[in-house]
């Protein structure tokens, strides 16, 4: 069920005057707002005006009393109020103060437009009295709205002549247990982390949703994207079963899956026809069954759903070599150029590979079938499956080795495109002879510019002595006169909502983690910091920042968040448990303590909690020794009964290295580390010792400024597991084993 999951209060109240006050509330999510002693009693503004999107025409003609709410994510940064045109996106609006798109009524969808929202469509509640007699105590007795949720940080409420007392914020979602963790000693990896938690906990409300407060559609690329992350986070067993008979009951006849789990007539054309989502999109359910097995064991759901996705294996064998000629893909792809009929790596900066996408999910759909039929004992399915999903991958290969230049791109690419190796390593379509070659041009990529239309705009209003500091720390070039973003291919993002996973796993699994978490940690245009210098609270939909069109509370690019837990912090399901029975316990430590000092998490299984936490010690006082200090790195697990757990340690970089491994010899009082660790880290919180600056905007003079601020977002806490002090048994030297493995 849906329910509210958290009471929180507003951090600011301000009054914007004519009965309009602004509430903060710190953070995005959804829900709305709870007023403990009801509404204060109505007001009507001067010459019976009312500001901007808090008219109700209806009532004020019948001459009824009537208070206003608005909910939006961020400000409209010329006026100070909520951006209501980004809320509504996709041209659902009149441009607004700032992006006069069109005028008013003039849009292709203005039938949609309610009255009294000014051409905008609004996230509002509107409280009224059908009466033109009004007692005292008639909006005393309000208390929240019965008709849905909104997302939001911030409510505008309008007009009353004092705010609310008592007004508290409900956050609502699905009630599914949330238990995955991530911490470690660097403010922006858990800001990103944070970012991305935020943005599911906004969007689970029944479905899986892209956003909270408009679309609200469960995407089927979305879901294969970041359900990685979800189910680290959240117990999203009985909800992604829920998910995965959506998509069956939405599946046609001919055995073609849809774009969303329930049928939208949205980018059908993406798809290779009759009916099919685009491949990777409509791919979303077989591949939710073999994770949802992994990690839960439900064979009654591999029973319930073989033949619905053996149908949809059968429609793309006998529909997708023709639908890919008909999208204008040639067999020998001499004619292709990258970003063709299809969504791709969607909303990556470089060129969209969509003929590698559509084809690597035709693949993926097969190797879930003959993952699912093993575990059915269908051998014969099974081997059917292994081997189309081999004829698939060879059919890649040999197409993206032609050109002999180990780049593993299409034939006749000029471009990186995307997500050409990231995705081929990780997904092991490269052959193993080629593994390397291709890593190595990989890593000849190089960066770009971004002269995006807020990025421009925001330059134009900097001062040149920000630019330069922007120039001198990385985030901006000079080319001549102008300055423009730089986004670098090594130290952030440019990849779409896939390749980021497939990009930083890869890294870190290849014996490259220092540059997956040099990417991770990056700053400036395509990174989590950057998002956060604009007050982000919830991930985006973009790398770029948009004011009218893109969702700024979107898990879309939540992907790092799982890549932290497994690979940064050293815990994940093993690819080979079912149920969550196995964890791997991989931790993959920085070059230099300088980057990262400490990392943990702690991961959910239906079989209990399994955690890990690792630190440097005996780290020199001077900073300026940590790249070449000798130190001990401590690691520390927690394995619940009945579970089991695979510890991989790095080799040792020296022959004098000793690995030592011990075990406590009574069972520790976990609830009382864990109290005495969140006490500690909620007391940090409180102390805003979390990400500490943002960019504003002076309206007066139209120039940005850096504004310094004590946040909680990102604030580094410690693990529960240092919090031990139980007896532990006599140290045994696992040198050899480690070294010899």
């Amino acid at each position: 069920p849906i329910l509210p999951m958290e009471r929180i209060a507003p951090d600011e109240i301000h009054d914007l005057g004519s009965g309009r006050w602004l509430l903060d509330f710190g953070r995005a999510f959804s829900g709305m707002l709870h007023f403990d002693k009801g509404l204060p009693q109505p007001i009507i503004p001067h010459n019976n005006i009312y500001p901007r999107a808090h008219g109700f025409g209806d009532a004020s003609e019948k001459r009824w009393s009537f208070i206003t709410v608005v909910y939006g994510e961020s400000l409209e940064m010329t006026t100070g109020d909520i951006n209501r045109v980004l809320v509504a996106g996709m041209g659902l609006h009149d441009g607004g103060p700032r992006h006069n798109s069109e005028p008013e009524g003039a849009q292709d969808n203005a039938f949609c437009f309610p009255d009294d929202h000014d051409g905008i469509l609004t996230q509002k509640d509107i409280y009224v009295y059908t009466s033109e007699s009004i007692t005292n105590d008639m909006f005393s007795r309000a208390r929240q709205s019965h008709f849905t949720t909104h997302a939001f940080r911030f409510a505008e409420i309008c007009c009353t002549s004092e705010p609310p007392t008592n007004v508290h914020a409900l956050m609502y979602r699905t009630a599914m247990q949330e238990w995955g963790t991530f911490d470690s000693s660097s403010v922006l990896l858990n800001g990103g982390y944070e970012l991305v938690k935020n943005s599911m906990r906004s969007n689970l409300l029944s479905v899986q949703s892209d956003c909270p407060h408009r679309e609200k559609l469960p995407y089927g690329g979305d879901l294969i994207a970041n359900s990685p992350s979800a189910m680290h986070m959240f117990d999203m067993s009985a909800f992604y079963k829920k998910t995965i008979r959506d998509w069956m009951d939405a599946q046609w006849d001919n055995g073609a899956y849809t774009e969303t789990s329930v049928w939208q007539d949205l980018n059908d054309y993406a798809g290779i026809g009759k009916g099919a989502g685009e491949t990777v999109w409509a791919t979303a359910p077989p591949v939710l069954t073999v994770r949802h097995m992994q990690h839960y064991d439900d064979l009654d759901l591999l029973k319930e759903s073989i033949g619905s996705h053996t149908r949809w294996l059968e429609f793309l064998n006998k529909e997708f070599d023709s639908g890919m000629i008909k999208k204008g893909y040639d067999k020998k792809l001499k004619t292709y150029r990258g970003d063709g009929s299809g969504l791709g790596d969607w909303l990556a900066l470089p060129v969209k590979d969509t003929y590698l996408t559509h084809t690597g999910f035709y693949m993926a759909s097969s190797r879930c079938i003959a993952y699912i039929s093993n575990k059915l004992g269908n051998a014969k399915m099974r081997k059917k499956s292994v081997l189309l999903a081999e004829l698939i991958r060879n059919r890649i290969s040999s197409l993206y080795l032609w050109n002999g230049r180990d780049t593993f791109t299409y034939p006749m690419a000029r471009y990186p495109s995307t997500p050409g190796p990231e995705m081929s390593l990780f997904a092991r379509i490269v052959p193993g002879e080629k593994r390397c070659a291709v890593l190595k041009n990989w890593f000849r990529r190089k960066g770009e510019t971004w002269d995006g239309d807020e990025e421009t705009l925001f330059l134009n209003e900097l001062d040149s002595s920000y630019a330069e500091q922007l120039v001198n720390a990385g985030v901006l070039i000079k080319d001549d006169e102008d300055y423009l973003f730089s986004n670098s291919q090594w130290q952030g993002f440019g990849e779409g909502i896939f390749s980021i996973r497939y990009a930083l796993k890869t890294l870190s699994d290849m014996g490259f983690h220092h540059i997956a978490l040099r990417k991770a940690s990056g700053i400036g245009f395509g990174t989590t910091e950057y998002m956060l210098t604009h007050n982000a609270t919830t991930m985006w939909e973009t790398w770029w920042r948009s004011e009218d069109v893109y969702s700024r509370n979107h898990p879309m690019l939540g992907a790092i968040a799982e890549w932290m837990s497994s690979s940064v912090a050293g815990v994940s399901v093993h690819p080979t448990t079912v149920g969550g029975r196995q964890l791997l316990f991989w931790p993959r430590f920085p070059k230099s303590a300088t980057m990262l000092k400490f990392a943990s998490s702690i991961q959910g299984t239906p079989v209990g909690d399994f955690a890990i936490a690792w630190r440097f010690e005996n780290l020199p006082e001077d900073k300026s020794k940590y790249d070449s200090a000798l130190v001990t790195v401590r690691i520390r697990l927690l394995v619940p009964p009945g579970g089991s757990g695979m510890l991989r340690l790095p080799l040792p970089s020296s022959k004098t290295t000793k690995i030592r491994l011990s075990h406590t010899n009574s069972i520790p009082d976990l609830d009382a580390a864990r109290d005495e660790a969140n006490r500690k880290c909620m007391n940090r919180r409180k102390h805003g010792l979390g990400f500490h600056w943002n960019w504003e905007y002076d309206r007066q003079r139209k120039k940005w400024y850096t504004h310094s601020s004590r946040k909680s977002i990102g604030t580094a806490c410690e693990s529960f597991l240092f919090n031990l002090t139980p007896e532990w048994s006599e140290q045994a030297d696992i040198t050899h084993d480690v070294v010899s493995r």
